[in-house]
């Protein structure tokens, strides 16, 4: 498997619970509809009390293909160009990351149940 992470930023514009809300509730939808998608996970910023490294971004979404070929299908589809073309709604494209990785776990000690 293999997973495409994007580190994402707010549009200045938008609260923190407008951005949350909106990639979590409309964004998600949309992106849960591309084919061959395996897993969509969200990750929002949590701001932790006495902390004094503050986050470089508001969160991280993580999208789960099967192998590469996969991932590029993907990227052909109308759900794809969708999602892509929403994002104009709530991220600011200054300042995002973009990673195509292999996981590599070498501690699990988390039983993941939805």
């Amino acid at each position: 498997m293999i997973k495409v992470v994007y580190c994402i930023t707010r549009k200045a514009e938008l609260s923190e619970d407008e951005f949350f809300h909106y990639w979590k509730c409309v964004h998600g939808a949309i992106g849960a509809r591309i084919p061959g998608l395996r897993r969509l996970v969200q990750s929002h910023r949590v701001a932790v009390p006495g902390d004094t490294r503050s986050s470089d971004f508001d969160g991280v979404a993580e999208l789960w293909f099967d192998n590469v070929d996969a991932l590029l299908a993907a990227r052909q589809s109308p759900e794809w160009k969708a999602s892509t073309e929403d994002e104009k709604n709530f991220i600011n494209h200054k300042r995002v990351a973009y990673l195509v990785a292999e996981e590599h776990v070498i501690l699990n000690t988390v039983d993941i149940r939805e």
